[in-house]
């Protein structure tokens, strides 16, 4: 499994090349509010996101379906969600893993397209503030500490896309986030020189969620 931007190209392929059929379909879309909660694999990426380093986590929030057609809708959503990412060594002097923990307050805001009744598409944005940060590691070394959160960036921003299955009132799905700002924030020594300890590190998020419809 490869995670990176060509999932999001191909997805927004599909969503235009959609349009074309939707006047023959039933794809009425409906006032929703609901719950939703869902497992995560988190990971950093420098350049291209790819599967190395992932870390497991979950998502837990509110949504609601906000019809503007008679198959577009917008889906805001406010979420608690885990990203990060894990490193494994393996050397002369340890073996273990560090796992590298951010947890953020996620609002998407999404336009859902109803491909047929019970199949959708979204795509959208989303922005995020990170309330909380640590470190943990295990094996050889083992250690647990937070991680001053004055050293990165409190707020992520990217682009979302996925696609969902309804079976009323549960629906299922996947979804991916592609984060354009830097986690680590630019910070300048003592000396007037610029750094970043984390780099150009930005977040990937893929994510296969459950909802429930309330109403």
């Amino acid at each position: 499994m490869k995670i990176q931007s060509n999932f999001l190209c191909a997805l927004t392929l599909f969503l235009t090349a959609s349009f074309g059929m939707l006047h023959a379909q039933d794809t009425n879309v409906t006032t929703e509010f609901g719950v939703k909660g869902g497992f995560n694999m988190s990971n950093l990426y420098n350049g291209d996101a790819d599967d190395n380093n992932i870390l497991y986590g979950f998502n837990a929030g509110l949504y609601a379906t906000l019809p503007i057609s008679d198959f577009v809708a917008i889906q805001p959503e406010i979420l608690y969600t885990t990203k990060g990412a894990e490193l494994k060594y393996d050397n002369a002097f340890a073996t273990g893993e560090a796992k590298f923990k951010l947890n953020y307050i996620e609002v998407p805001l999404l336009v859902r397209v109803n491909i047929t009744k019970n199949f959708n598409v979204q795509a959208g944005g989303y922005a995020s503030y990170l309330v909380s940060s640590k470190v943990k590691g295990t094996g050889d070394v083992e250690f647990e500490e937070e991680v001053d959160t004055d050293d990165l960036n409190k707020f992520d921003a990217g682009i979302a896309a996925g696609v969902g299955v309804d079976f009323n009132p549960i629906s299922v799905g996947l979804r991916y986030n592609y984060g354009l700002t830097k986690v680590g924030k630019d910070r300048t020594d003592a000396l007037g020189n610029s750094f970043n300890t984390l780099g150009d590190a930005k977040n990937s998020n893929l994510t296969l969620y459950v909802s429930y419809k309330l109403n």
